[in-house]
């Protein structure tokens, strides 16, 4: 009696896991064919999305590596803890989109849209993400090494404790930003526009802001040691306690 229990149990279980199984291969086709736009969870690594409307989808969770969202429209969508790496979102539009924890490793965002976006705790190394615009995003201890956001607009973006060591920022907006403990070490910031950024605590250790508009910016404790600001504007820029050590100062000199 008792092993005719567990075999009743045992059957209802995987009856129940084929049935939920089902529903979700059945939700799956219903998105690729556009019919829904719910597909927390989906398996949809390397499909074609180019150009489709997917404005407050749900895709929280969803694979989407490698697939093919060019200049798609994901205004508000969620996609929180999504697989989007080696994702093509150049010219998407992720205005106020959730990323929190997402992997955008290697991810294509050229163009991209992205002001307002949530990306606390994303993964975007390796990303190219050139004159992409974060107007206003929430990149708090988000990995962006090795990132290329140059010419990209980043006004009043937070990127508190990021890890943007190795980053190209040649010629992008930055103005009030805050990058307080953040790491940029070795980052690129030739000719960026920093006016009034907070860089409180910031490891800014071999970085060249060669021509960078820093004027107001606030550097306090912020370690600039081997860092090239020659040709840079430091006008009002707060540099108490900055460790310096063969920095190059805006006049060409070295500080010792």
């Amino acid at each position: 009696m008792f092993e005719r229990s567990i075999g009743i149990t045992l059957a209802v279980l995987l009856v129940a896991s084929l049935q939920r199984a089902s529903a979700h291969a059945d939700q799956r086709e219903d998105f690729l064919a556009g019919r829904t736009r719910q597909c927390a969870g989906c398996d949809l690594a390397g499909q074609k999305l180019k150009r489709r409307d997917l404005s407050g989808a749900d895709l929280t969770g969803a694979n989407l590596k490698g697939a093919n969202l060019h200049d798609a429209k994901l205004l508000e969508a969620h996609l929180r803890g999504a697989n989007l790496s080696g994702a093509n979102l150049n010219k998407a539009n992720l205005s106020r989109a959730d990323l929190d924890g997402s992997n955008l490793r290697e991810a294509m965002l050229y163009g991209a849209n992205l002001n307002a976006a949530k990306l606390v705790r994303a993964d975007l190394t390796d990303a190219m993400m050139g004159t992409a615009r974060l107007i206003r995003s929430n990149l708090t201890q988000t990995v962006l090494r090795n990132v290329d956001l140059r010419k990209s607009h980043l006004a009043d973006a937070t990127l508190t404790d990021a890890d943007v060591s190795d980053a190209a920022f040649d010629f992008a907006f930055l103005r009030g930003v805050r990058l307080d403990g953040a790491s940029l070490s070795g980052a690129r910031l030739i000719g960026a526009e920093l006016v009034g950024a907070s860089l409180v605590g910031t490891d800014l250790s071999n970085v060249n802001a060669l021509g960078a508009n820093c004027r107001g910016a606030d550097l306090t404790g912020a370690n600039v040691t081997k860092a090239n600001f020659h040709k840079a504007n430091l006008y009002e820029a707060k540099l108490d306690g900055a460790t310096f050590f063969d920095t190059t100062m805006p006049d060409g000199t070295t500080r010792p």
